[in-house]
């Protein structure tokens, strides 16, 4: 029983690294892109007319 316990908790915490790790990455991803997306707006702000 205690084995078999052990085994999960070892694939659990393994998936849990495996899945912050993605979350990280997509995180940073996203906030590069916002932060490139921001700069263009405020680049092209001046050639805006209304």
């Amino acid at each position: 029983m205690n084995e078999k316990v052990y085994k999960s908790m070892s694939r659990i915490g393994g998936s849990s690294i495996t899945l912050g790790i993605i979350i990280l990455v997509t995180g940073a991803a996203a906030g590069i892109l916002m932060i490139i997306q921001g700069a263009k707006l405020l680049r092209q702000k001046s050639e805006l007319t209304f």
